[in-house]
């Protein structure tokens, strides 16, 4: 009688990557499917019911973290999260959702097998779980907005705001340092971590993507540009 080889759902956008990811596992005779995008990956994961899903952090339109949450609702799939980032502030965040082990890049892809194997190895019992409700301790509020570090929700004036991870922790710093000017330098380290390089075009644009959907929940203008510098985050009674 033929074995049933293990499924693996890798969404990686790096091609190169991808091949290393794909690479390995077969030859560690595991069955793998690819996706470069998450919604790609999303429609997948339903089709072929994997019993792991490896997913990058950083992908392109929904990031890994939301999709975790996606594949968390509907499965006990085992989820490995694969990231270029090392800040702790993402390994928390994955974890709290649900994934069940982080790999760092750049990585070896005989560890990627070996921590695939220690997954696998690992019971399930029942169902997924869902988050636990929040007490409502873990919580940073402001007069129009709160934001709940258990379930990773914000709120204004008690009506759910959409935001993605990372605008939820980009919020949740301007909240803990209201009235003071953050830098976009500040900003991009808190964030993104000292080992990521990327350019301030890019806090500028999730920052503008936070406003936006600040102003709209709150009609108000809680974020302000402090020309030269950065931003200030005032949201006062």
């Amino acid at each position: 009688m033929k074995e049933i080889k293990v499924k693996i759902l890798s969404i990686e956008d790096d091609e190169s990557i991808q091949e290393v990811i794909q690479a390995y596992l077969e030859a560690s005779d595991f069955q793998v499917f690819t996706a470069a995008t998450g919604a790609e990956g999303l429609a997948l994961f339903e089709q072929v019911q994997p019993q792991v899903a490896i997913l990058d952090l950083n992908l392109p339109g929904m990031d890994g973290m939301e999709i975790a949450a996606k594949i968390r609702k509907q499965s006990d799939a085992y989820i490995l999260m694969l990231t270029a980032r090392g800040a702790e502030l993402d390994r928390i965040a994955g974890l709290k959702i649900g994934a069940d082990d982080y790999m760092v890049k750049p990585f070896s892809g005989r560890e990627l097998v070996a921590r695939i194997e220690a997954l696998l190895r690992r019971r399930r019992t029942g169902p997924p779980v869902e988050p636990t409700r929040s007490t409502g301790i873990n919580m940073v509020q402001t007069p129009h907005i709160t934001i709940d570090l258990d379930s990773f929700e914000a709120t204004a004036e008690n009506q759910p705001i959409d935001l993605t991870t990372r605008e939820f922790f980009i919020l949740k710093l301007f909240m803990q340092h209201q009235n003071q000017v953050l830098s976009r330098d500040q900003i991009m380290n808190q964030i993104w971590g000292d080992n990521e390089h990327r350019s301030n075009r890019t806090v500028d644009v999730y920052v503008g993507q936070l406003r936006r959907k600040l102003e709209k929940a709150t009609q108000l203008r809680p974020i302000t540009t402090v020309r030269g510098i950065g931003y200030r985050f005032r949201d006062e009674a």
